[in-house]
C-alpha cells in the first residue's frame, strides 16, 4: 500500500512539474484543430462531411486534427500552377490548328470535352487488351521499338517477375540512348525496393515517386498521404499509349494463387490521343519532381486509324469534382443500357441517385463486381451499396472466374470507357485518375462482346440472396459502409 501511494505522488509531481509543457502542447493542439476547422468551413463541398469533421475537431482534437491533415486537407494550388505552365488552356485551340480535333464528336459530348480541357482527337487506332499477358506483351513490345522517349507511370510497381521484365526493357532502351522516365506512386509502391530503383537509375532511367518532393510530414505544407496517383500510363515516342487497370505485379498476370485468374482490361491507342496521354504524364512528373520534361512528339501528328478518343485526366487538383460530373453526365445520357464494371463499388449519394434514375427510365443497368475480396473493408462496403441497388431493381453481378479488377463503362451503342477510375468516392474525389472515352462502333462492339463474356462468368444477385444474408454479415457490411467517403 505504501509503495502505491509513493508511486501516485511521484506521478502527480511529474505532471505538476511539466504542467507548462502540457498546457503548451494542449494549446497548440487546439490551435491546429481551429486552423483545420476554419479551412474545412472555407473549402467545404459536402455539408455532411464538414459537420462530421467540425464536431470531431471540437470534441476530440486529438487525433482528429492529425487525421484531418492526412484525409481532409486538400491543397493543390501548386498543381494548378503546373497545369498553367503546361498550357492546358490552349490545348483545344492547338488541336484545331493541328487538324486532329474531332469537332462533331466533341459537340456530341460537351461535358466530357469541357472536363478533359481537350477535344476528342481523331485518327486513332484502338486495340482492346484483355488480361495481363496480352497487356504486358503489348507494352514491352512497344517499349522495345522506342526510338526517342518512353514514359511509364503506374500506381503499383513490384520487384517481381513482371517488374523485372519491365525494368529490363526500360534499361535496354535507356542504354540505347532513348530518354526513359518512370513515375510511381509512393503509397501504392511502398514495398518497391531501393535495389530496383537504383538499378534503373544506374542505367540512365529517370525515376521518381509521385510524392518524393511532397513528403507526408513535410514542413512546408499539409500531409498528402491520402491523395494518391492511381494512373497507369505508358507512352512511346508520342505515338503509342497504353492506359487501363493493370499495375506492374505478378498477380496482374494471374500468378498469385490466392487470386488465381486476374481479370483486367487495358487499351492501346496509336495516334494523336497518345500525345494527350503524354501531356497528362508530363504534368504529374513536373509536380512530383519540380522539373518539367521535354516531350517528344512526331513532327506530324499522323493518323493511325479512324477512331476518335478523348483522354480525360481527373483528380483532387480539379476546381470542381470533375470525375463525378463526368460519370453523372454519362449515366444521365444512357437510354438503353448502362454496364459498369469495377472492382470496388462505393458510390456517393449523387451517383446512387443517378443509377436509380437510369433504372427507373427503363435503362438496362448492370453492375459487375468481383466475388473475391482483395481489400476486405472496401469489399464489405461494396456489398452494402450493391445490395441497395439490387433492392431497387438494378442488376448486380458477381464475377466468379477469378478476381475482377477492370474499370470499364458501356453506354448504349454510343460510348465506352477504359481507364483507372473505380466506382467509389476515392476515385471520384481523392485520387489522380485517367479515363479514355471511345465512340467508334468498332470499339463499342469489342467492349460489348468482352463484357458479355464477363457476365457469362458471373452470377446475378437476387432478392432471395439478400434474404439469405446473415444479420452479422449485414451489420458488418453496413458498418464498413460508414467509411465510404475515404475508401
Amino acid at each position: 500500500m505504501e509503495q502505491t501511494v509513493v508511486h501516485d505522488v511521484g506521478l502527480f509531481e511529474t505532471i505538476v512539474a511539466n504542467l507548462e509543457i502540457i498546457a503548451a502542447l494542449t494549446l497548440a493542439l487546439y490551435a491546429l484543430a481551429a486552423v483545420c476547422a476554419v479551412r474545412e468551413v472555407l473549402y467545404s463541398r459536402t455539408a455532411q462531411g464538414s459537420i462530421a469533421w467540425l464536431l470531431s475537431l471540437l470534441f476530440l482534437p486529438f487525433p482528429t486534427a492529425f487525421l484531418y491533415l492526412v484525409f481532409g486537407w486538400k491543397r493543390f494550388e501548386d498543381y494548378a500552377e503546373v497545369r498553367e505552365y503546361a498550357g492546358r488552356a490552349t490545348r483545344a485551340a492547338r488541336a484545331q490548328e493541328l487538324h486532329v480535333s474531332d469537332a462533331s464528336t466533341s459537340t456530341s459530348w460537351p461535358v466530357l470535352t469541357h472536363i478533359a480541357q481537350i477535344p476528342f482527337l481523331g485518327g486513332n487506332k484502338v486495340d482492346l487488351l484483355i488480361d495481363g499477358e496480352a497487356t504486358f506483351a503489348s507494352i514491352i513490345e512497344g517499349i522495345s521499338r522506342a526510338r526517342h522517349q518512353v514514359l511509364v507511370q503506374f500506381f503499383i510497381v513490384r520487384d517481381d517477375r513482371i517488374g523485372t521484365a519491365l525494368a529490363d526493357a526500360l534499361i535496354e532502351r535507356a542504354q540505347a540512348g532513348v530518354v526513359v522516365h518512370l513515375l510511381y506512386d509512393d503509397v501504392g509502391s511502398k514495398s518497391l525496393s531501393n535495389r530496383y530503383i537504383r538499378r534503373l537509375e544506374e542505367a540512365g532511367v529517370e525515376v521518381a515517386g509521385f510524392n518524393q518532393r511532397h513528403k507526408w510530414l513535410r514542413v512546408t505544407g499539409p500531409m498528402r498521404l491520402n491523395y494518391r496517383n492511381h494512373r497507369k500510363i505508358v507512352v512511346v515516342d508520342g505515338i503509342d499509349a497504353w492506359v487501363g487497370g493493370h499495375n506492374v505485379g505478378d498477380e496482374y498476370l494471374g500468378r498469385d494463387k490466392a487470386f488465381g485468374h486476374w481479370r483486367d482490361t487495358h487499351v492501346r491507342v496509336s495516334g494523336p490521343s497518345a500525345v494527350a496521354c503524354a501531356l497528362s504524364f508530363s504534368e504529374d512528373w513536373h509536380w512530383a519532381t519540380g522539373s518539367p520534361i521535354h516531350l517528344h512528339f512526331p513532327k506530324q501528328l499522323e493518323r493511325h486509324g479512324d477512331e476518335p478518343v478523348l483522354v480525360m485526366p481527373t483528380g483532387p487538383a480539379d476546381t470542381l469534382e470533375d470525375c463525378s460530373v463526368a460519370f453523372s453526365e454519362v449515366i444521365a445520357r444512357a437510354r438503353e443500357r448502362l454496364w459498369i464494371v469495377s472492382p470496388y463499388f462505393v458510390p456517393e449519394q449523387a451517383m446512387q441517385t443517378s443509377l436509380l434514375a437510369a433504372a427507373m427510365r427503363g435503362v438496362d443497368v448492370r453492375i459487375l463486381l468481383p466475388e473475391k475480396a482483395d481489400h476486405r473493408l472496401v469489399w464489405l462496403a461494396s456489398y452494402a451499396h450493391a445490395d441497395d441497388m439490387t433492392e431497387h431493381g438494378i442488376k448486380v453481378y458477381r464475377y466468379r472466374a477469378g478476381f475482377l479488377h477492370q474499370k470499364v463503362v458501356l453506354v448504349d451503342d454510343t460510348l465506352a470507357s477504359v481507364g483507372t477510375v473505380n466506382f467509389d468516392a476515392r476515385s471520384f474525389r481523392i485520387n489522380f485518375e485517367i479515363t479514355l472515352w471511345f465512340t467508334h462502333e468498332r470499339t463499342i462492339s469489342n467492349v460489348a462482346k468482352m463484357l458479355e463474356r464477363d457476365f457469362a462468368n458471373a452470377v446475378e444477385t437476387t432478392p432471395e440472396d439478400l434474404d439469405r444474408r446473415s444479420l452479422a454479415f449485414r451489420f458488418v457490411a453496413q458498418a464498413a459502409r460508414l467509411f465510404s467517403p475515404i475508401l
